[in-house]
């Protein structure tokens, strides 16, 4: 008979292969002193749910603006560390928007699944609001969290400078597996418009667009999730591992 450890291992191990064919591949690992001290500044109001709320309330503007002040991090897969970046626009917005509690607030949805939002549909619109349009962004030089990955959210349906070009918005198909989809190199990324690609996230960084949008879970944890299915939580560190996903705790 296998050991309680074997069995958990072994339990483990299947969770992490689901995880990677559920989309985010886990890379190796890697540490950078410097910028996991940087995710590790975030307050616990941005973490803890019930320190959260009374920080917080239903002003979901202004606690996307602290998280990219703060450098927060998300925990993706069980230790997948992604520095949340909003675009200049969208924290300039987001701030404005901050003192109005009406319907402009972004939302955080109940649905575990952006499929399951009511209106869903495969395309690449987004509106701000339930759905936003972001990139998983890599070899991010300075990236909190020490892993050199970027999560970047941007203004849809403006001129936002940093924002989804139309050869991006044509070729979405966010809802496919990444293996399959178009990665895109910083040249790539400055020859469409966004020319300022290589200043914000280093000429070696390389990215995949996404459509994102906010949940809770059980535990009334935040959760941001791409519309693959691949999620993260506000986390310090690789905490949140993947029992606490499954199982909620």
């Amino acid at each position: 008979m296998p050991t309680t450890s074997v069995v958990v291992a072994t339990f483990l191990v299947i969770l992490a292969t689901v995880a990677v064919t559920n989309g985010f591949q886990i890379p190796p690992a890697t540490t950078n002193t410097a910028t996991t001290e940087l995710g590790s500044t975030m307050s616990s109001s941005l973490v803890e749910p019930a320190e959260r709320n009374a920080v917080y309330g239903d002003n979901i503007a202004k606690y996307l603006v602290d998280l990219h002040d703060n450098q927060g991090t998300f925990d993706f897969c069980g230790g997948m560390m992604f520095q949340l970046v909003l675009s200049d626009s969208l924290r300039n917005y987001l701030e404005q928007i901050s003192s109005d509690d009406g319907e402009q607030q972004p939302s955080i949805a109940k649905e575990r699944r952006m499929n399951q939002l009511d209106g869903y549909s495969q395309t690449a619109k987004a509106d701000n609001v339930r759905i936003f349009h972001g990139r998983e962004i890599r070899k991010v030089p300075d990236a909190a969290g020490g892993m050199g990955f970027v999560l970047q959210l941007s203004m849809a349906n403006s001129e936002d400078p940093e924002g989804w070009s139309p050869q991006e918005v044509a070729g979405y198909d966010g809802w496919g597996h990444d293996s399959g989809r178009q990665w895109r190199k910083s040249d790539q990324y400055e020859a469409e418009g966004f020319q300022i690609f290589k200043q914000r996230f280093g000429p070696e960084a390389f990215g995949l667009h996404h459509r994102f949008y906010l949940h809770y879970d059980n535990a009334n944890r935040i959760w941001l999730s791409a519309e693959d299915g691949c999620e993260g939580t506000p986390s310090v560190s690789g905490s949140s591992n993947l029992l606490r996903k499954v199982f909620g705790f």
